[in-house]
């Protein structure tokens, strides 16, 4: 006889086991999949663990402060024992540079205005007094090494930034994944690694569980894809990828890290920081450490992968030029001969926003394209989409009418349609790593 739960969870990265904790919680008896050995050791394992308020959406900003709270509040969220080894969330505060590419940052603030989200506006005095080893002149456009004016002043200074004090960074995102799983177990959850989604099961036009690349099927009504970078893959294997006008795809990220300069400690006296004029985020890292990413301006090319499993993991010249550009801003940066940091993919939609969303073959649901900004908002994207479950299964036709979902830490509705598969490209997204 074939193995039975009320919903398989494909996926035990950090939105995957925040979907089976949270589903544990209300009732279903859930089977979470992953092809790791570990939860969290797939895209999870590699993410920068930001949590930052700052979107360029309304729903965005939303979303990302109602997240905000489970992390301030992580060992009560788990309803963890005393005993249990936890990620920890650094509230560092993140500051986001003030520039013509953000428009100055207007609309972020009026979205935190409208969301009572605190910040601060700061001088580019103020912020070379907080990190006295910055220098704020402006170097946009953003450019690679080879490129002519590399390194080149173009004219003026960056005017200052906003800083939000809640922000800050999760010190082991796989582990973070784990606490999220061990929370799911106590529910009831259940959770098999090293199993190999091969095909989603279909029964009169509606989702009958998933085959396992051992030949083995489990038997549910309710499939959700949490499957990171293999999504669309995942999708494919439902037949739903032709009604999606919002695709998903992996693209190859690399991450830097460099050394503090000399006479600052940015692990111990640095914060997140974003800085679209060099078009480069950063935030401390372990050993005195600052992690370095890209924002993705157009001079960076973008590595699209095929197959999730098989691309090449090591290091290009885009870790020196990300840290060459961050070194615009530090004059005082060593960048290291010997590259060091992360290289992992992103699930990526095509316009940077993610998709929780139902189908159109019943009991298939999915969140995908979540990577690059979606990490800080693991645990309402699991509550959320326990909501959304609940609706369909129960009636609600969530294309017709959409679920209005009620952020509970910030008292505020949000129709869930924003993430729907079928909608249009936002044209308010960052299209980029910022969301």
């Amino acid at each position: 006889m074939a193995e039975t739960a009320d919903a398989i969870i494909i996926g035990a990265g950090v939105i995957g086991a925040a979907t089976a904790y949270e589903m544990a919680k209300a009732g279903y008896k859930t089977l979470t999949l992953d092809r790791n050995k570990v939860a969290g050791h797939g895209s999870t394992s590699g993410s920068c663990a930001i949590i930052r308020v700052h979107y360029s959406t309304l729903e965005g900003t939303a979303f990302a402060y109602e997240g905000y709270h489970y992390w301030r509040d992580w060992a009560d969220y788990l309803e963890a024992p005393a005993s249990a080894e936890l990620a920890k969330f650094l509230e560092t505060g993140c500051l986001v540079m003030r520039t013509d590419q953000n428009a100055m940052m207007e609309s972020h603030m009026a979205h935190c205005n409208a969301l009572h989200i605190p910040y601060e506006v700061w001088s580019a005095e103020a912020v070379m007094r907080r990190l006295p080893v910055y220098e704020m002149k402006r170097y946009w456009p953003a450019k690679r090494m080879d490129d002519t004016g590399f390194g080149e002043p173009t004219g003026g200074t960056v005017s200052g930034g906003v800083f939000f004090p809640t922000a800050g960074y999760v010190t082991d995102p796989a582990l973070s994944a784990q606490n999220l799983m061990d929370a799911a177990i106590r529910h009831g959850a259940r959770a098999r690694y090293g199993a190999r989604v091969t095909a989603i099961l279909q029964e009169n036009g509606a989702a009958a569980g998933v085959a396992l690349e051992d030949g083995r099927e489990i038997h549910a009504p309710i499939v959700v894809n949490v499957a990171g970078p293999a999504s669309a893959k995942i999708n494919g294997m439902a037949g739903v990828l032709d009604e999606m006008t919002i695709s998903t795809r992996a693209l190859k990220q690399e991450v830097t890290h460099v050394p503090s300069p000399p006479g600052f400690n940015f692990e111990r006296d640095g914060f997140v920081v974003s800085d679209s004029d060099i078009a480069c985020y950063c935030r401390p890292e372990h050993g005195g450490n600052i992690l370095v990413g890209s924002e993705d301006p157009e001079c960076d090319p973008k590595v699209w992968v095929e197959d999730d499993e098989d691309y090449d993991r090591s290091f290009t010249e885009q870790w020196t030029h990300q840290a060459q550009r961050y070194a615009q801003r530090v004059p005082t940066l060593g960048v290291p001969g010997q590259a060091k940091g992360v290289v992992d993919l992103y699930d990526v939609s095509d316009d940077w926003i993610p998709i929780y969303d139902a189908s159109s073959l019943k009991g298939y649901y999915m969140a995908c394209g979540s990577s690059g900004n979606q990490y800080k908002n693991a645990p309402i994207a699991g509550k959320m989409m326990t909501a959304l479950v609940d609706y369909c299964e129960n009636g609600g036709d969530h294309d017709a009418t959409p679920l209005v979902f009620h952020l509970p830490y910030i008292d505020r509705p949000l129709n869930v349609g924003f993430f729907s598969r079928k909608r249009a490209i936002n044209k308010d997204s960052s299209f980029s790593v910022l969301g």
